[in-house]
């Protein structure tokens, strides 16, 4: 019996929320929000979901994870569980990346903040205007529109 043939019988002793995980780990599930042509998953949408898990996570300077983060410390620790490899500050992050413009921006690129030539803060970018970042002290990691047009993109390779 093939796993797929073994899918119905194991919804029925599971239930609804274990057989969606079923279909999930299976590669088969189709949900609202979902196209059946669903974007690869690449280490940029690993790490924009791995940024989203952290959710909440206070912000601390020079924390790089697992439980709290500066901005870049967010990115970096992203990326890493993701299987890719930044540097330490948004900086040293923008200058390993390659740097588009806005209109070829994706979810999971890096999104910079910069007044003239000094970058001072970094996110990833979830799409529709909105990155996901660890802003300062005080706060937690959080979904927040881009405020300003002061902003690169840079895509990890």
């Amino acid at each position: 019996m093939t796993a797929l043939n073994r899918v119905p019988s194991l919804m029925v002793r599971a239930g609804t929320a274990s057989a969606l995980t079923l279909a999930a780990v299976s590669g088969s599930i189709v949900a609202p929000g979902f196209s059946q042509e669903a974007e690869a998953v690449t280490p940029a949408t690993k790490a924009l979901r791995i940024a989203a898990s952290k959710k909440g996570s206070p912000y601390q300077w020079g924390a790089t994870g697992p439980n709290r983060f500066d901005c870049s410390g967010l990115t970096l620790y992203s990326f890493k569980k993701a299987g890719k490899k930044l540097p330490r500050t948004a900086a040293q992050q923008y200058n390993k990346t390659r740097h588009l413009p806005a209109r070829n921006r994706k979810a999971g690129d890096l999104v910079f903040f910069h007044s003239g030539s000094y970058i001072y803060h970094v996110g990833i970018y979830a799409g529709k205007g909105r990155i996901w970042h660890s802003p300062k002290t005080g706060d937690v990691v959080k979904l927040e529109r881009i405020w300003t047009r002061s902003v690169w993109y840079g895509r990890v390779r």
